[in-house]
């Protein structure tokens, strides 16, 4: 263990080990422990274009070399067996067979003394004891046939592993590498790693977008289908924001860069996919644990095979040593360890593809085994594009301009509510540029401020209540709600001064999301909303849910989901990643919706839908019930092959070829097994 390194996390997918590690460390003295391993290593940059640059380098490399010999092995191994056939002098086979062993087994060879250094004993190293026991035994086509069908074993697993690989390659290749700048009347082309915040870029029509940025020019739709899984082409004006990868398709844009390549969403996301490939999902951790301990237990038992038989009870020795160098065969834990970890990281990649990022292996599992799940109303199972329907003045106020004061003190806010009083008040042309002093948010009540002198509150029913402004429009508000509008009240220190009404558009698949997810056996989904009771009913019944809770505040929400994982256990809550932010982390796994460019929600979701569509719930549900199935289907099929070709041992029945076939084959159906995860669902 090198000083200074706090952890290191291998990302077997990229062949890229990510190490966290103190300021003042000697950045050599990482590399010389990779060495001391085995392997090779070096410091690389983590941009687009370098790790494109990486992964064909090491393709490459993988093709040229471990593949080439495993081909030279298997042509002399091949010709030993026609040879041994046609009765050909032993001078002459064994040499080849040796010759197929040492070429074949050169990588597995390395790998095993290596794994022995570290104190790591590995299948590598069972596979190097049992060709040396068998060479040792003068068994020469039994070791050669170990070598050569462990190294096809490797290599066939290596190409299906390699196609896990390809969600992360899919992204790395979705961005282009140059970029159009306009540099006073001139238009340049030039590498995107070279463009600098603030530049600005052209965009033609049907072009990708290389680099995020922000329209200063032009009207255009772009599909954002690469980044969050929308199908449809969203429409982009002055103002709007646009993300890396995805395509223009009609006008021409002029976009000024507001990211480095390094910190464009599609890197952040490649970067989330890549590193959530390498975090151990709890079965994977129980897998791994249980291979450390299981390795050294078997080679015990190997040598108390080898050797107890023929001390104690006098029995031939070569018979026991062959049986004990099946075992070592037979015991590699090549498809169980294995098992998992292609499972999670097909999940992800297929994931990734439909626009949503799952963080770890971790998520994905309590995703699949969620029983109830929670859902934030305004901006989730809404549009969260507020609109002010109704304005009513009360009393003598017709000469203010109330709508203008509501507007004055909405204009600095996020919320859907604060922007529908903005637009409502650029609608109907009337001046909200006012000054506010004093200015207080209020956390699920409303707001209050200073406009021109006069103390103003907006907000909720709690608010007034709370300032013991007493108000006599009950049934008016009543009213009002029975029909899903939400009420909003404006007052001063003394009275209630007027009503407005919002109201926010259900989405269009909220319906169909929560049917999805009861198709799937997901029965128990509620709706949580500040709202009040008769809005948040209408809702519900609009969208199917039959239990809500209404008139919560964030504190409230953040009680009842800690409730709600007390009861019924495993419980998911699906926000917008930041007002809900408490609960999301509270819920057992927290998936943040709609947020493509949201750094906080990138950062504090477990799970994050790229973009607004509510049916992906459903989709990454079924996703992790699948996931789960798999990976038990993996686990029982490695561990009944191994039982089964153990008996078969000690009856006599296995060979050393028959034992490595079984050990590759099983590894390979479990990989193949894995990888039907790799396969979009059925919504």
């Amino acid at each position: 263990m090198v000083d200074g390194v706090k952890e290191a996390n291998l990302i077997f997918t990229s062949g890229k080990l990510i190490v966290k590690h103190l300021d003042n460390i000697d950045q050599n003295d990482l590399i010389e422990a990779i060495e001391f391993t085995g392997h090779k290593g070096r410091i690389i940059t983590k941009t687009l274009m370098t790790s494109r640059q990486d992964k064909k380098e090491k393709t490459l490399w993988y093709k040229d070399k471990k593949l080439r010999l495993t081909i030279i092995s298997g042509v002399l191994f091949t010709i030993a067996i026609i040879l041994n056939t046609l009765k050909a002098e032993k001078e002459i086979i064994v040499p080849l067979y040796a010759l197929s062993i040492l070429i074949g087994g050169y990588y597995i060879g390395k790998s095993g003394f290596n794994s022995l250094k570290m104190f790591s004993l590995d299948m590598n190293f069972l596979m190097t004891v049992a060709v040396v026991g068998a060479a040792f035994l003068g068994e020469w086509s039994e070791g050669a046939a170990v070598v050569f069908l462990f190294s096809v074993g490797n290599t066939l697993q290596n190409y299906t592993m390699g196609q896990t690989r390809k969600s992360i390659e899919a992204l790395m290749e979705l961005a282009p590498n140059e970029a159009l700048l306009k540099a006073g009347e001139e238009e340049i082309l030039v590498n995107v790693e070279d463009l600098k915040i603030g530049d600005i870029i052209i965009i033609k029509p049907g072009s990708k977008i290389p680099i995020d940025g922000e329209v200063i020019k032009g009207y255009s739709t772009i599909n954002q289908a690469p980044i969050t899984g929308e199908s449809i082409p969203v429409e982009k004006q002055v103002g709007d924001e646009v993300f890396a990868a995805t395509i223009n398709q009609q006008g021409l844009l002029e976009v000024k860069v507001t990211k480095l390549v390094e910190d464009t969403t599609l890197s952040k996301i490649m970067n989330m996919v890549e590193e959530a490939q390498g975090k151990k999902a709890p079965s994977q951790q129980l897998v791994d644990n249980f291979a450390k301990y299981y390795t050294p237990i078997v080679v015990a038992l190997a040598v108390g095979v080898a050797i107890i038989p023929t001390l104690v009870f006098g029995l031939d020795f070569e018979i026991w040593l062959k049986k004990a160098l099946i075992l070592l065969v037979i015991s590699c834990p090549c498809a169980l360890v294995i098992s998992t970890p292609v499972s999670i990281v097909s999940a992800i990649g297929n994931a990734s593809r439909q626009g949503i990022l799952i963080k770890g292996g971790a998520y994905l599992e309590e995703t699949g085994r969620i029983k109830c799940i929670a859902f934030d109303k305004t901006g989730t199972l809404t549009e969260g594009k507020s609109k002010v329907m109704d304005v009513e003045i009360l009393e003598n106020n017709q000469s203010i301009n109330l709508l203008g004061i509501a507007a004055a003190l909405e204009k600095g806010s996020e919320h859907p509510i604060g922007k529908a009083f903005v637009n409502k008040a650029k609608e109907k042309n009337i001046n909200f540029n006012l000054k506010v002093d004093s200015f207080e948010a209020l956390l699920g009540k409303g707001i209050k401020g200073i406009v021109e002198g006069e103390l103003y509150y907006l907000g909720n029913n709690k608010l007034f209540e709370d300032v013991n402004i007493d108000f006599t429009i009950k049934e008016k508000i009543q009213n009002y709600q029975n029909t899903g509008k939400t009420v909003i009240l404006m007052g001063n220190s003394k009275n209630i001064i007027a009503l407005f009404t919002v109201v926010d558009t259900i989405r269009k698949d909220s319906k169909k999301a929560i049917s999805s997810l009861k198709k799937i056996g997901i029965n128990h989904i509620v709706m949580l909303t500040g709202d009040h009771e008769v809005t948040a009913k209408a809702v519900a019944n609009q969208v199917g849910i039959e239990d809500y809770r209404s008139g919560l505040m964030p504190e409230d929400k953040l009680k009842y989901v800690e409730d709600l994982v007390k009861q019924v256990g495993k419980v998911a809550m699906i926000g917008d990643g930041i007002n809900d932010a408490p609960a999301l982390a509270t819920a057992t796994v927290g998936i943040a919706m709609g947020v493509a460019g949201t750094d906080v929600a990138l950062e504090t979701a477990d799970i994050t839908l790229m973009g607004d569509d509510l049916t992906k719930v459903a989709y990454v549900a079924d996703l992790s019930r699948r996931t789960l199935r798999i990976i038990k289907e993996n686990i029982c099929f490695s561990v009944i092959v191994k039982l089964a070709f153990m008996i078969l041992t000690f009856l006599g029945m296995a060979n050393l070829w028959m034992a490595v076939f079984a050990d590759t084959g099983a590894a390979i159906i479990v990989i193949l097994n894995g990888m039907r995860l790799l396969k979009k669902t059925n919504e």
